[in-house]
């Protein structure tokens, strides 16, 4: 498993935002020198957070990008499938059929078992997980998600 690059920058472009003025917000140029990328990089992805309704512009010559909504209303999930996608959904296996026009295992698969709980194992997790939480100290965030996920095995448990 990997997190693409754009769900990586997306979610630390998100922060920066976050923490930034907003009235003005943060610039393209301002962000690109803030996080070490490209201008164009920067600006596919703040287009694709915008068209998500996480961001939105402001105009004129000192114009940037701010925040659509609250931190605590941007759930760290919806960010990572608007800019990567499911790890796993329904048209995976169509998608890896080898060969053939039909996967050889559509019928009985554990590996889609394995991929179906690894997707529910991430989305509650990262459900539970808003821009807010992440824009503290980096052993907080820690601290939070062990207690996410503490309290989802007690859940289990019961």
């Amino acid at each position: 498993m990997k997190i693409t690059a754009s769900e990586e920058y997306g979610i630390r472009m998100l922060i920066r935002i976050a923490s930034a003025d907003a009235s003005t917000g943060m610039s393209i140029p301002q962000l690109s020198e803030a996080e070490g990328l490209s201008e164009p990089h920067v600006a596919k992805i703040c287009r694709t957070l915008r068209m998500e309704g996480f961001i939105n512009s402001t105009p004129g010559n000192k114009g940037g990008y701010v925040l659509a909504k609250q931190p605590q209303q941007i759930i760290i999930n919806d960010v990572m499938k608007a800019l990567g996608g499911n790890l796993f959904d329904q048209q995976f296996c169509d998608a890896h059929t080898g060969l053939g026009r039909l996967c050889t295992n559509s019928v009985d698969c554990s590996t889609r078992s394995l991929w179906k709980m690894i997707q529910f194992t991430l989305d509650n997790l990262l459900n539970k997980l808003t821009l807010q939480d992440l824009m503290v100290k980096e052993k907080e965030v820690e601290l939070k998600i062990e207690e996410i996920i503490q309290r989802n095995t007690e859940a289990l448990v019961r």
